[in-house]
């Protein structure tokens, strides 16, 4: 049965798969604003080696902690993996509190990523349920989710969580998504 577990470099070879499958339909592109795309451009030429994918994974763990150094717009984020065994299936990120301004209000307090080999199997669904406790426990009552207004497969999932429709922004529908 999958779960959220903090990221490990003992998925590795599942990891670089996904992220295969994540560059094959267009991601990583100066254009991808997810965290997914960010990662495959800072990462992406570290990860081959256990190494280099340590430091990745060391990277992540230290955005949980508010000392860390992150830019202006960035906030703690604690980053979860959705996976079976060894197998990556997506990731899951909870920031502990909305970005400053505009920003804050369009990306929300949880967004999410399933693989491409594991869509439409209910993952995404699970995941954000499974995430709602971890964000209570930061504090987080409600939680703001945020998608793209043509993400009917997003807009299913934050609904099937309870998620209740507030003010859209820009192309962004916003949902605010009771924790406990």
């Amino acid at each position: 049965m999958p779960e959220l577990i903090l990221p490990t470099v003992d998925i590795h070879t599942s990891y670089l798969a996904a992220m295969r499958e994540y560059v094959a339909e267009g991601r990583g592109e100066p254009s991808d604003t997810s965290n997914i795309g960010r990662d495959i451009r800072l990462f992406a030429d570290k990860w081959a080696t256990r190494p280099g994918f340590q430091t990745f994974v060391d990277a992540l763990r230290a955005q949980e902690r508010e000392e860390t150094f992150r830019p202006a717009n960035f906030v703690p984020t604690t980053t979860l993996w959705w996976v079976e065994g060894t197998d990556f299936l997506g990731r899951l990120s909870i920031r502990h509190r909305l970005a400053p301004g505009r920003i804050g209000n369009r990306n929300g307090h949880i967004g999410y990523d399933v693989r491409p080999s594991a869509r439409r199997q209910g993952h995404a669904t699970a995941m954000l349920a499974a995430a709602k406790p971890r964000a209570a426990a930061l504090g987080i009552t409600e939680a703001l989710i945020t998608c793209d207004a043509t993400n009917t497969a997003s807009r299913r999932t934050i609904e099937q969580n309870g998620g209740r429709p507030t003010t859209p922004l820009d192309e962004r529908l916003r949902y605010w998504l009771p924790t406990t």
